[in-house]
């Protein structure tokens, strides 16, 4: 079966592409670790929506709870699936300008150096 890998898999475009590939008969691997709380507070929490495609895709989806910048944890991911890994999708992002503002490092590590680390470990 072929492997899809979806950052950001919690939140409303990650959710929405993981359920549509679990639909055309992927096995989809979710990067998710909530920054949406951190970044908005607990009302914006994606848990629920995490927990709710892992309730009900049982089989087709697992999420790791894993933070982009964490390179390490990125590559070991996708060495884990590198056989069957045939798409990647990456919606984990720091999306707010005024929130940029407030923290310019993590919104650069988030979106740069985020990015940079799913680039190098989709070219392994």
């Amino acid at each position: 079966m072929s492997t899809a890998i979806v950052t950001g898999s919690g939140g409303l475009i990650g959710s929405e592409s993981v359920q549509y590939l679990v639909e055309s008969g992927f096995d989809v691997v979710g990067l998710e670790n909530d920054m949406r709380a951190r970044f908005f507070g607990r009302e914006a929490s994606t848990a629920h929506t995490t927990e709710r495609l892992i309730k009900s895709l049982e089989d087709s989806f697992r999420c790791h709870e894993v933070d982009i910048r964490d390179q390490d944890g990125v590559l070991k991911i996708f060495a884990e699936h590198a056989r069957s890994l045939e798409l990647v999708i990456h919606t984990a992002a720091q999306p707010s300008h005024d929130w940029a503002a407030s923290d310019p490092q993590t919104d650069f590590g988030v979106n740069a150096n985020g990015t940079l680390n799913l680039l190098e470990a989709a070219q392994s």
